[in-house]
């Protein structure tokens, strides 16, 4: 008898073992199975959430079949205790092994609210943006001057508080040090004083990533470091026989050819021009160096240059001085540094705007003579519409 009850005990225990088995096979096929989200979602995790409030907000939106099961896999996966918080954007079809993994490997919010402050030549702006998980694209909620007196508009001051809003500062090619340093006081994210501004044509302008509580003086540092990485790999790189001595006349002639052109295709035939002047001994004449005389950075001139002023003898009008000028005029990007380093071999000594955005290159007086008397007639049409 003993021996018979001992049998059934024995083979429930493998039934047991073996159905136990079975669950245990079923529901990993389960975590690592495609889920069943029919379209991307932004899964927002505060601060202090768990792994089963998370379980529970991702039943609700339908991205997995069983929260329990979820909650099982983490922690078998070791992952229980590394929920990340933020703003998380979840794929369609994902699993809840992949899940787990966007919500556990940290780093920048993938999803969620941005805001963005525009730093250019003019002022700043700030956008607020919303990333829409359906197509990948960000929608704009608000846009607003951040100096201005007028409120805040609420949606930022909403965003502002959570603790899951990306924060980034996008510069401008082409603005000043001066411009940088005043943009970077309407971030109200940021603390800190700049003590000086910095020198010019040293900060790189590109976008940089903040976060609230950084300084104004780590994202100057951030900038500088940036210019001075970019400067050195492109002088290392430099054309042969330029007329140019140091990596700083370089920098020097970039800001200017920043200045003159914005578009990206003609860059190294601007560039082309004032080395081929600096060769010939010829004086540069460009007028944003007259421009930089002037205002020395410090905001635009908002007008038209005076002839006195083509004239006047400042350490940067290059109607007056002999090659370059003593410091950049602006902080010039990457491309422009690249054109100052590399430029076209050309024989152009001269250009002009030519009504489309871009400019008109001669070689000879004359033919520049011709070109000018075009771009009158432009200014003339558009002056009479």
């Amino acid at each position: 008898m003993w021996r018979h009850i001992a049998s059934n005990v024995i083979t429930l225990l493998v039934v047991v073992v073996f159905l136990l088995g079975g669950v245990i096979l079923w529901g990993q096929a389960q975590y690592t199975a495609g889920g069943p989200l029919e379209e991307p979602i932004c899964l927002r995790v505060p601060p202090g959430t768990t792994m089963r409030g998370v379980s529970r907000d991702l039943e609700e939106e339908g991205a997995v079949t069983s929260g329990a099961i979820f909650r099982i896999g983490a922690d078998y996966a070791g992952r229980e205790d590394d929920l990340k918080a933020g703003s998380w954007l979840i794929p369609e079809g994902a699993s809840m092994a992949e899940i787990t993994g966007l919500l556990t490997q940290g780093g920048a919010s993938t999803c969620g609210t941005e805001v963005v402050w525009r730093v250019g030549v003019t002022g700043t702006e700030a956008v607020v943006r919303e990333l829409d998980p359906a197509d990948a694209r960000f929608v704009e909620r608000a846009r607003f001057d951040p100096a201005s007196e007028d409120a805040l508009p609420a949606v930022y001051e909403t965003m502002r508080d959570r603790a899951d809003t990306r924060y980034r500062i996008a510069f401008a090619e082409g603005i000043t040090s001066w411009q940088v340093v005043e943009g970077l006081k309407a971030v109200d994210v940021l603390s800190g004083e700049v003590d000086e501004v910095p020198p010019e044509g040293r900060l790189a302008p590109d976008s940089y990533e903040v976060r609230a509580g950084d300084t104004r003086a780590d994202v100057i540092a951030r900038m500088m470091q940036a210019q001075e990485a970019i400067l050195a790999a492109a002088w290392e790189a430099r054309a042969e026989g330029l007329p140019l001595d140091s990596p700083e006349e370089a920098l020097i002639l970039a800001s200017i050819i920043e200045k003159e052109t914005g578009v990206a295709a003609e860059r190294r035939q601007v560039a082309s021009v004032f080395v081929n002047r600096l060769r010939r001994g010829m004086r540069l004449q460009t007028d944003p160096t007259v421009i930089y005389g002037i205002t020395e950075g410090r905001g635009v001139l908002g007008r038209g240059i005076r002839q006195s002023e083509l004239r006047a003898e400042t350490p940067w009008n290059t109607y007056v001085i002999d090659g370059l000028p003593p410091t950049p005029i602006a902080n010039p990007g990457r491309a422009s540094i690249a054109a100052a380093v590399d430029p076209d071999a050309t024989d152009y000594v001269y250009f002009v705007a030519d009504g489309s955005g871009g400019h008109a290159f001669a070689e000879t007086l004359a033919e520049h003579n011709r070109n000018v008397a075009r771009w009158r007639e432009i200014e003339a049409e558009r002056a009479g519409e």
